[in-house]
């Protein structure tokens, strides 16, 4: 019975991205997630706020936690935004964050850093102590994830584009991924939500 209540308090690392019906995530290099292709109103937007504000903690790769903190902090304040964005802002900036980086030692907003040849090892470590969703940021990170074994779950919001170039939802993987569909839904703007477990998690998957 201890190792059953044990499982059920393990964190659950959870990739949650904007996409492209091919599976892109950046048409060209930089846009991180501002691309004119993507259809994100006030109806998703409330709903990744509530998703988010859910969450124990988040996990960002650098590249994609310089874009979130040059902007997000200071949303929060910003009174020319709909009060939605501003949410989202607030959220961001006292959630819980953990950073992944080699080059960073420091980051503000309630960040703690986690850098080294053991970054992996340290957040396999984290998402045994943690209780509750642990989101991931950043293409590089979640393929680090599931090249470990320690990727638990994808949230893909697909808007209606294909792209046909550009950055892919995973780097550099080519191993086959099975998935159960949690949940999903549609949003006004013909975006999709879909939620999916990764089957075999805890399985190390050759790289």
């Amino acid at each position: 019975m201890q190792a059953l209540w044990e499982e059920e308090l393990m964190g659950r690392f959870v990739y949650s991205m904007q996409v492209s019906l091919d599976l892109r995530i950046e048409q060209v290099p930089g846009d991180n997630g501002a691309g004119e292709w993507l259809r994100i109103d006030e109806e998703l937007h409330r709903e990744c706020n509530a998703r988010t504000r859910a969450l124990a903690l988040m996990v960002h790769g650098r590249v994609y936690y310089e874009v979130m903190e040059e902007y997000w902090p200071r949303a929060g304040e910003d009174t020319s935004l709909p009060d939605y964005m501003r949410e989202y802002g607030e959220i961001w900036t006292a959630k819980p964050k953990v950073l992944v980086s080699r080059t960073r030692r420091d980051a503000d907003h309630n960040t703690r850093v986690v850098g080294g040849d053991d970054a992996i090892e340290q957040l396999a470590d984290l998402r045994t102590s943690t209780d509750g969703g642990i989101s991931v940021g950043g293409a590089a990170l979640a393929t680090q994830l599931l090249r470990a074994g320690l990727l638990d779950e994808l949230l893909l919001f697909t808007h209606p584009a294909v792209l046909g170039f550009g950055r892919p939802l995973f780097d550099d993987y080519d191993v086959p991924i099975e998935l159960d569909l949690l949940e999903q839904r549609s949003f006004k703007q013909g975006v999709t939500m879909h939620h999916y477990a990764i089957r075999d998690a805890g399985e190390v998957l050759p790289c």
